[in-house]
């Protein structure tokens, strides 16, 4: 059968992207390979310090609830700090969890959506469409985690605070749900980079790249491709004090933790 103009057009297409590939010195991406971009955190590391929860909230502009709404348990938090108290008085020591958006392969908010503003993308970050959530609230009931937050009201920033906001991510309105995109401004940022330079992603140039891993001065937060079995994030799932959390609802997390050891006297 003749080809089709389409199908003529298709193949020139990828013709010139794989020269455009090979002379900028760049190897074309086997065909079906994708990123999986992920997160592990390492409990033994992690000193509750809260820094990773001040630099979302920076990086990302999430709003401020204020007196009036966090009675009503209407805060926002794409990171937050999860406290677990273990053992009886007077033995009682708190483990601290931080809790970013984890990101599920088999993701319960994505699947009840119904207007498809929640939904996982190529690399696997279960992505938020604020233009065309309804509000529903759907998703904020499905996720296990409790990672999802509804505008209650509309976001204001203190005078003070609007000229630290980032430019580079869009304030939510009113009556929509918002949640831990894993810095995807960031992504963007480094693949750019990477492109403008003429070479692929490199492990370095991500294992910090999120907002509350750079800020972590424990380096507890490591961030990277969890389909490449060489970099430092898959190499930190595989370790045998690694867990993730609910892992037997069937979500299969993409943020991983490794487990306190339990040191005896």
């Amino acid at each position: 059968m003749n080809p089709t103009r389409r199908e003529v057009l298709k193949d020139m297409a990828v013709t010139v992207g794989a020269v455009a590939l090979a002379a900028s010195g760049v190897e074309a991406s086997a065909p079906g390979k994708k990123r999986k971009w992920g997160m592990a955190i390492d409990l033994d590391r992690c000193t509750a310090c809260q820094a990773c929860v001040v630099a979302c909230r920076v990086e990302n502009n999430v709003p401020v609830a204020g007196p009036s709404e966090i009675p009503a348990d209407r805060g926002i938090f794409w990171m937050d700090m999860l406290a677990i108290q273990e053992g009886e008085h007077p033995e009682v020591r708190t483990q601290y969890i931080p809790t970013p958006c984890n990101h599920c392969d088999n993701a319960p908010c994505v699947k009840v959506c119904p207007v498809g503003a929640t939904f996982q993308n190529e690399e696997g970050i279960v992505a938020q469409i604020w233009g065309r959530c309804i509000g529903c609230r759907y998703c904020t009931t499905a996720c296990p985690y409790s990672r999802r937050y509804f505008n209650w009201t509309t976001p204001t920033f203190a005078e003070s605070m609007k000229a630290q906001l980032n430019p580079d991510v869009a304030t939510r309105p009113r009556g929509v749900v918002e949640k831990c995109t894993l810095c995807h401004q960031r992504i963007r940022g480094v693949k750019d980079k990477a492109r403008n330079e003429g070479r692929e992603i490199e492990d370095a140039d991500v294992v910090h790249l999120t907002a509350c891993s750079q800020a972590c001065p424990a380096e507890a937060i490591t961030f990277g491709d969890m389909a490449d079995n060489d970099s430092t994030v898959s190499e930190l799932a595989r370790s045998p004090r690694a867990f993730r959390l609910l892992e037997e609802l069937g979500t299969h997390p993409k943020v991983v933790y490794l487990r306190e050891a339990k040191w005896k006297e």
